[in-house]
């Protein structure tokens, strides 16, 4: 088996997992009575996060992308998303610390990783906001200056 046959394979173990936790991630929504168009939602921006910018060039489980949302919301989001807007930004921030308190309380990480995934959101949010801002403005030119490079 060659390296691209194994990352295949290891992303199709990750999905089958993921279809799960979204499953159980639901029924936890459901749980807290909130509204069927805010879990679904919800679980449409979880759905990206783990399914596809987890899985983009590695095979990373859900469980330890924790640690990967500022690359996920400060970048890739902003470039691969084309709906990508202030609004979702904050929409995708509300999701994912839904997502990994639901991960915190299956201990499936521990509450350090979720008061660090808490604390770079509340950091970063600004400067993400910004970010987007930028890179939707037709006067910039040079994406080094969306980037801040």
């Amino acid at each position: 088996m060659n390296d691209y046959e194994k990352y295949e394979a290891d992303c199709e173990k990750i999905r089958t997992a993921n279809q799960k936790l979204l499953t159980d991630f639901e029924s936890w929504l459901k749980s807290s009575g909130l509204s069927q168009k805010t879990i679904k939602n919800h679980l449409s921006n979880v759905d990206f996060y783990i399914n596809e910018y987890l899985l983009y060039e590695d095979a990373v489980q859900a469980k330890d992308g924790v640690h990967s949302i500022s690359e996920f919301l400060g970048y890739w989001f902003i470039k691969k998303a084309t709906w990508s807007s202030k609004s979702s930004i904050k929409a995708n921030a509300a999701s994912l610390k839904k997502f990994y308190s639901f991960l915190l309380e299956k201990g499936l990480i521990d509450e350090d990783d979720l008061n660090e995934l808490f604390e770079t959101i509340k950091e970063e949010m600004s400067e993400w906001l910004e970010t987007v801002e930028r890179y939707d403005d037709p006067s910039i030119e040079d994406m080094s200056d969306v980037w801040g490079l």
